[in-house]
């Protein structure tokens, strides 16, 4: 299918940005651009706004071979991060049957999952039957509450440009999960984990085990490894912060795996570990009452990754959960969504995104070609079990 480009324009604000909010710290805003490392300049420059037209219909992209591929990557404009660009770009893709895909990319330094999605429900709402009925209003006090630090680096060695990278969709339905839950909990015989599982502690434990079995095959035997899952810190926290807080109020839920453990390579061992990971950082969060305690604690989990980035032995991934955002309510006046996607995840990242119907969860992650085929026959094999 081709993507034929037929217009752009940079769409400014309805108002003009008052004088004493136009360099927010940290990057909150989505009307100017980024000025340097810890703010935005708010020179209502705008979003960019791109329309297009898409030799072919909508039902080959929603087939599974279409969503596999690299088609949905020309439908969302790239993001450039030079000094001029804009933070926000919208591209509107319009079919030959009529059908629509609406591509949009935020810089990630400005926006959180949380705040894409409020971003995305209050423009929907506000084309559908008015700005004024908008009840989710993006709030952009948080550079107030949290004046800007450095934090410690996370970022890890991208793979050689010769390294052919297979960027692949794996979807688990709600059948397939209740089936992973019961083995985790051990069945009817016995209680392996002492919660109820959630789906994304199975599918998360699911792909980090698969993932460990990959380094396995790569090295020969098993490594070190860390995962770090995102833990949206909005209402968890002893302070108080406003509805629809947007920006970056993330944390990490850091869980460890070592080689030389009484550990077993099974699935509840796994589970366990993630719910442990999730239930620390919940805790955590709940005794931070002031700004100081939140970026102290941040920093520390940033810097675990960091460091564990830092080492040659042990193998990261970072798990980034979108799942009970509500992607799927969004309706601009012709309809809520039938697919919700993320396009070009990067290397090292697993994503998290809810199918249509709730129940499911689909990943998105890039490996390169021999990894992703060790991968999928690994995956393959437990799911199997289920029946």
């Amino acid at each position: 299918m081709e993507v034929q480009i037929l217009s752009r324009k940079l769409i400014a604000p309805s108002s003009p940005t008052p004088p004493h909010l136009q360099n927010l710290k940290p990057l909150l805003s989505t009307r100017g651009k980024i000025k340097e490392e810890f703010s935005v300049e708010c020179n209502d420059m705008g979003a960019e706004f791109l329309e297009a037209k898409v030799g072919g219909f909508l039902s080959q992209l929603l087939e599974r071979e279409e969503r596999e591929s690299e088609m949905a990557s020309h439908l969302v404009a790239p993001l450039f991060q030079a000094e001029n660009s804009p933070l926000v770009i919208v591209q509107f893709n319009m079919f030959e049957c009529g059908g629509l895909v609406i591509g949009i990319s935020i810089a990630h330094r400005i926006a959180d999952a949380f705040t894409i999605g409020t971003f995305i429900n209050a423009w929907a709402t506000a084309c559908r039957i008015g700005s004024e009925k908008v009840h989710c209003r993006p709030s952009f006090q948080l550079g107030s509450l949290f004046p800007p630090k450095e934090m410690p680096s996370s970022s890890g060695t991208a793979p050689g440009t010769d390294i052919k990278i297979i960027r692949r969709r794996f979807v688990f339905d709600g059948h397939t999960l209740s089936k992973m839950k019961a083995i985790a909990r051990g069945g009817d015989s016995e209680q392996l984990v002492k919660h109820h599982p959630s789906r994304v502690e199975v599918v998360t434990a699911l792909i980090w085990m698969a993932l460990i079995r990959v380094a396995q095959a790569r090295h020969g035997h098993l490594r070190p490894s860390l995962i770090g899952l995102t833990f949206n810190m909005r209402g968890k926290t002893a302070m108080t912060t406003p509805d629809y807080s947007c920006g970056n109020i993330v944390n990490w839920a850091n869980a460890r795996f070592m080689p030389d453990d009484e550990i077993k390579m099974e699935l509840h061992h796994f589970v366990n570990r993630v719910h442990d990971a999730i239930s620390t950082t919940t805790h955590d969060c709940a005794k931070a009452s002031n700004s100081d305690d939140i970026y102290s604690m941040v920093s520390s989990k940033a810097r675990e990754v960091g460091e564990a980035l830092g080492e040659g032995n042990v193998d990261t991934y970072m798990f980034s959960c979108w799942c009970r955002f509500p992607w799927y309510e969004a309706d601009f006046g012709r309809g809520k969504p039938s697919w919700v996607s993320s396009v070009d995840v990067p290397t090292g990242i697993v994503m998290l995104m809810d199918t249509k119907d709730g129940d499911g969860i689909e990943v998105f992650l890039a490996l390169d070609e021999s990894s992703m085929l060790t991968l999928q026959q690994n995956l393959d094999k437990t799911i199997s079990f289920t029946g």
